[in-house]
C-alpha cells in the first residue's frame, strides 16, 4: 500500500506536490470514487484516475545484483562514474538499497519499492550482512578477540555475530576473514579492521539475511522470488 500522491508521481503524471493539489481539488478518483484525503493509500489492484484519465501504476521490481568493482551505488553521477542501475535491464526507476563502496563487490538489492527499502535500511531491523574481507597482515589472537568483543565505530559499539578466519596466507601476508554484522554504518567493516591495525585490501558482501549470491557471477543479476521478497518484508 502506498500513498495516493506518491503513486501518481511515480507514474510520471506530475510531481508529488502537484498531485496533492489535484487530490485536494477533487480531481482524483480511486475505483470510481473521488478521493480528497492526502493520506489515502492504494495498491496495484486499485484503478486510479487523474482528471478522468486512468494512470498506469508502476509495477514493483526487485533485483539481486552481484556488484562489480568500479560502480557506485546511485542512479546517476555528476562525475561521470558508472552506476549500478546501468547493469539492470529495466525501464523501471529502480535504485540501490543501501550502498557498497566503489571498490567493494557483492550482494546488492535494487528495487522501486520504497516500503521495502526503508524497512531494510531502518537501524531497528538489524538485518545481518555477511562479508568476506581480505586484509593485509595476520590477525593475532588478541586482535581477533578485540574484534569479537566489539569495537566502537562512529560512536556505536559494533559486535560481529560471526567472525572466522577462512584463510591464513603466510607467503602473501594476508588473511581472508568472514564477518557478519547487524548494523548499517558507512565503511563499517573497513573501519573495524582498521581499529585493530589492518587494512582491508578487498571486500565482498556475501549475503543479506537469507539472501546469498549463490552462483551469480560478478556483474550478473536476477529477480527476487516472491518468497524472498516476503522474507525481506517480514524480517
Amino acid at each position: 500500500m502506498e500513498r495516493l500522491q506518491k503513486v501518481i508521481a511515480n507514474a510520471g503524471v506530475t510531481s508529488r506536490r502537484k498531485a496533492e493539489e489535484l487530490i485536494k481539488q477533487g480531481k482524483v478518483k480511486v475505483n470510481g470514487e473521488v478521493i480528497t484525503e492526502l493520506g489515502y493509500k492504494v495498491d496495484n489492484n486499485d484503478v486510479v484516475m487523474v482528471m478522468d484519465e486512468v494512470i498506469a501504476q508502476e509495477k514493483k521490481e526487485y533485483y539481486l545484483l552481484n556488484k562489480p568493482r568500479g560502480y557506485i551505488c546511485a542512479v546517476s553521477d555528476d562525475k561521470g562514474r558508472k552506476v549500478v542501475t546501468e547493469l539492470i535491464d529495466t525501464n523501471a526507476r529502480i535504485y540501490p538499497v543501501g550502498r557498497l563502496d566503489y571498490d567493494t563487490t557483492g550482494l546488492l538489492i535494487l528495487t522501486n519499492d520504497g516500503e521495502l527499502a526503508n524497512k531494510l535500511q531502518h537501524p531497528s531491523k538489524g538485518i545481518s550482512k555477511t562479508y568476506m574481507a581480505k586484509i593485509r597482515g595476520h590477525l593475532t589472537m588478541s586482535e581477533y578477540h578485540s574484534l569479537k568483543d566489539g569495537v566502537m565505530i562512529d560512536g556505536t559499539l559494533v559486535v560481529p555475530s560471526r567472525l572466522k578466519i577462512k584463510k591464513h596466507d603466510e607467503e602473501r601476508n594476508i588473511d581472508m576473514v568472514e564477518i557478519t554484522i547487524n548494523v548499517g554504518l558507512n565503511h563499517v567493516v573497513k573501519k573495524m579492521f582498521q581499529a585493530v591495525n589492518h587494512d582491508v585490501i578487498k571486500l565482498k558482501r556475501e549475503s543479506i539475511g537469507k539472501l546469498s549470491l549463490g552462483k551469480l557471477q560478478t556483474g550478473e543479476y536476477r529477480e527476487l522470488s516472491k518468497q524472498e521478497i516476503k522474507d525481506l518484508l517480514e524480517s
